[in-house]
């Protein structure tokens, strides 16, 4: 609607500059990672070994929802972010729904958040990067593995939290000491990571077989004490909070799915989220000029970074960011299309998985973690051992 005395046509070209506007304040938000710092982005090593990597391999079984092999995930998501990485806040949303194939029988999902934010900030002050994939597999054919889908995409977001732990303490030890903490200098900003249940249909595809987990997540209150307050799109923060839910404090939704094969060919979907898309696009670049990728590809893993705005066209592919988008969320999604020959196959197992796209992956996500953090000059360097198993 224009405003009252300004002509449609001026309005609208306000209203465009507006929107330039914020799109030039994301871009502008944090700095690129130095050379220096994307050198100290390290890679997987052995944690992705598809027999005995203790990220990996753990996942590579059967999770269907509600099953033992589910819960043996859950437990191993957890003890990992309890032992390792205490400092992030473990959060559970548990619900329960019926399938096409249980008839009056409940299907347990439970959806883990895992979160990291600035010591001094109240939850409703942060605004958060939140990376995103489904645990789950398959329901049939039986004993479908998921390697690509989404085993791989799992491990390779615990790498990335335990990537920028470190550097998180670090920095956020420094702004307390120079006395920058909470003095509004600076956004405040945390990470989350996200790793949803029931993604999957049971029977086949539709608005109500799939997806389970991303919508009882923001649709429906908990049932047990381990589950979240409420629902994340009826919990509210307090008066007075940047941020009125925890829907609205995510800055960008990045859900990474079929990834671990080689050769992906991931578009750029949303132009309002380009830009980080772009962003994604100049790290997959400059580490492979800097000879820190392992795979060997003619054409990069996210190739589009000069797509022109008219190219873009209302379609995406179906999955845990629907939810998330209807709500208002920014949705990075990295997923290739063609999709991977192995997908919903008996060959999407470990076997098909390609370990250099694996650890490739991991240090770009890493990277863009690390970046979006500004965290660069806290980074480790990489111990020598692990360098060199992860430059064979």
């Amino acid at each position: 609607m224009a405003g009252k005395g300004i002509p449609p046509r001026l309005c609208r070209v306000l209203l465009l500059l507006a929107v330039l506007s914020l799109c030039v304040t994301c871009v502008l938000a944090y700095d690129e990672l130095s050379d220096a710092a994307l050198r100290r982005i390290p890679g997987g090593a052995d944690d992705f070994d598809v027999n005995k990597g203790a990220l990996l391999a753990p996942i590579l079984v059967p999770r269907v929802p509600g099953t033992p092999g589910s819960l043996a995930v859950q437990r191993h998501f957890v003890r990992f972010f309890s032992e390792t990485l205490p400092e992030w806040r473990i959060e559970w949303q548990n619900s329960t729904s019926k399938t096409p194939v249980t008839g009056d029988r409940d299907v347990s999902f439970s959806n883990l958040a895992f979160t990291r934010d600035p010591p001094w900030a109240g939850a409703g002050d942060v605004s958060r990067l939140s990376l995103v994939a489904h645990y789950d597999s398959l329901y049939r054919p039986e004993g479908f593995i998921g390697a690509i889908d989404s085993a791989a995409p799992c491990a390779m977001l615990m790498h990335a939290a335990r990537s920028i732990d470190v550097a998180l303490t670090r920095k956020w030890d420094a702004m307390q000491a120079a006395g920058d903490a909470g003095s509004g200098l600076e956004e405040e900003k945390g990470v989350q990571i996200l790793l949803l249940d029931g993604e999957e249909a049971f029977e086949t595809w539709t608005e109500t077989d799939s997806l389970y987990g991303a919508r009882l997540m923001i649709s429906f209150p908990p049932l047990n004490n381990r589950a979240m307050a409420e629902a994340w799109d009826t919990q509210v923060y307090p008066a007075m909070s940047t941020y009125r839910t925890p829907l609205q404090a995510i800055s960008l939704f990045v859900l990474l799915d079929l990834l671990g094969a080689a050769d992906p060919r991931i578009p750029s979907y949303f132009v309002q989220t380009h830009w980080s898309y772009q962003a994604l696009a100049k790290i997959e670049t400059r580490m492979r000029k800097l000879g820190l990728l392992r795979s060997k590809v003619q054409t990069p893993f996210l190739s589009q970074a000069d797509k022109a705005p008219s190219h873009f066209t209302r379609g995406y592919v179906e999955d845990d960011h629907i939810p998330f988008m209807e709500r208002g969320v920014p949705i990075l999604h990295v997923i290739p299309t063609p999709f991977p020959p192995q997908w919903h196959t008996m060959d999407d197992d470990a076997a098909h998985l390609d370990p250099a796209t694996v650890d490739d992956w991991a240090k770009i996500i890493s990277a863009f973690a690390a970046e979006w953090m500004e965290v660069g000059e806290y980074l480790d360097e990489p111990d020598d051992s692990i360098r060199e198993r992860t430059e064979l």
